[in-house]
């Protein structure tokens, strides 16, 4: 009995594909860059070159929902952490590229450094929820023009789990490739582990950034794996509707994929989203919303509907600090599209509205992410699981204490086992100092950053590493 939901039925799931061929072919979007464009045009697209609006007809987006891979492995340094999509269970994958760290010993809130990438990975690889890394922070410490590629050989030398993360400019993607060569150890090992990936966000609305599209275009050779994370909010770069965002949302996404399989016929796409709503008293962008819940998992039900790997944004919080409010938000934004059946949740580490990162929250975000599981789990009713011998022997007035049965279940895992949240006595808990889960987080991180680095990268690997990225620092110097 495994609980699962969505916010769309079959026939609403169909009004949103439609009202996206609509937006598709009447609206179009707007394709900056030098790549895209004649590629649309070429392919059946009606293109208006002085413009750079390109309207995508159905036939030409059905083709392309069919050239993009129903499954694939998401590859990892360590083999061990490959993670298959789609996936019978959901995880999870850290926030990315928040401007602010708030510092592990002084609690100040500065800007993100690569050695924050670097202690947040350590953190993120203790967590037995995560599949997914991304540069949590701007490393401000990295050159500019480079700084794309600085934070992501920090993920992949800290973490050796799947990574992903995005570029900025055409110019970072030849760099990029010598990288995740470095790391494979051959392009063919770039092509047949998808090790690394790529997010990919329009510009809401109905926008295409050049920079970035023509870069990922050039690494569609290496067959690198595209995440599509549109982010319309209503109200502000989507239309005022939750239905009207999804449906807008949604065809961000189908033309992203579009134009990636029309370059690449079948390179692996993830369909995700990264919405949120809106304050309307100040105009300021919310992350922690029970909206932004709904339509994560409306969303991740349009994943399906096309029959994609899915992710989805969650587990994100507007709590200025650590604590209650952010538990709440955190948990009212991960459980729906994890219900919805998301391959992957983003979201770990975050609070401030996913621009603020704490060491801490990924390990409270891992728990919280323990708790959701099991709700999904739901009960196991399998052959037997009425007990009902058991019943009999214990009779009325009896308990079931000594039995062989409550042995096993303490033992199986139906019955979820805490790592942050104490269960124990009143007078225990007094006499151990009123420990709280983030405290208890703040210990193991402590204990973690002390400890032995988890699959080090090899010194050889390390050396090239260090010398793409000073090529890419004297080439793309601003």
């Amino acid at each position: 009995m495994r609980f699962g939901g969505s916010y769309l039925s079959p026939d609403e799931q169909g009004r949103v594909h439609e009202a996206s061929l609509r937006i598709l072919a009447e609206t179009g979007l707007r394709f900056h860059g030098d790549v895209a464009l004649p590629l649309l045009a070429a392919a059946g697209a009606q293109v208006d070159h002085a413009t750079g609006i390109a309207r995508l007809p159905r036939d030409l987006v059905e083709a392309a929902l069919a050239k993009a891979p129903r499954q694939f492995v998401l590859g990892a340094r360590n083999p061990a952490l490959d993670f298959a999509v789609p996936s019978a269970v959901t995880r999870y994958a850290i926030d990315g590229t928040a401007a602010f760290m708030q510092d592990f010993e002084t609690g100040e809130r500065r800007y993100g450094t690569r050695a924050d990438i670097t202690a947040a990975m350590r953190v993120l690889r203790a967590c037995d929820m995560a599949v997914m890394a991304w540069p949590p922070v701007a490393a401000s410490d990295a050159p500019v023009g480079s700084r794309a590629l600085h934070e992501f050989a920090a993920m992949l030398a800290g973490y050796s789990g799947h990574g992903e993360h995005e570029l900025h400019t055409r110019g970072q993607a030849p760099h990029l490739a010598a990288l995740l060569t470095a790391f494979a150890g051959s392009e063919a090992a770039v092509r047949e582990r998808h090790a690394a990936s790529l997010v990919y966000c329009p510009v809401a609305p109905l926008v295409h950034d050049g920079p970035m599209l023509d870069a990922y275009l050039d690494l569609g050779g290496l067959d690198v794996p595209v995440m599509v994370l549109p982010m319309p909010v209503p109200g502000t770069t989507g239309p005022g509707g939750v239905f009207a965002n999804i449906a807008l949302t949604n065809a961000e996404a189908l033309s992203a994929i579009v134009v990636f399989e029309v370059a690449n016929p079948g390179r692996p796409i993830i369909y995700g989203s990264a919405v949120g709503s809106m304050d309307f008293r100040s105009g300021a962008f919310l992350a922690g919303t029970p909206e932004m819940g709904i339509q994560s998992s409306a969303l991740t039900t349009m994943g399906h509907f096309y029959g994609l790997p899915t992710s989805a944004a969650g587990c994100s919080s507007d709590a200025h600090e650590a604590g209650p409010e952010a538990v709440i938000e955190k948990l009212v934004t991960m459980f729906p599209p994890a219900a919805a059946g998301a391959d992957i949740v983003i979201g770990f580490g975050e609070i401030d509205g996913d621009q603020t990162l704490l060491l801490e929250q990924i390990l409270v975000d891992n728990e919280l992410a323990r708790y959701v599981d099991r709700l999904i789990r739901g009960v196991d009713a399998g052959p037997g699981a009425e007990l009902l011998d058991d019943v009999a022997e214990v009779g009325p007035g009896g308990n079931y204490l000594a039995m062989p049965s409550t042995r096993t279940a303490s033992r199986s895992g139906e019955f979820l086992e805490p790592s942050l949240i104490g269960r124990i006595g009143l007078d225990a808990w007094k006499g151990a100092g009123q420990p709280s889960m983030y405290s208890r987080a703040r210990d193991k991180v402590r204990a973690i950053l002390a400890g032995p680095e988890v699959d080090p990268l090899p010194d050889a690997v390390r050396a090239e590493t260090d010398r793409i990225l000073a090529e890419a620092d004297a080439a793309l110097a601003e």
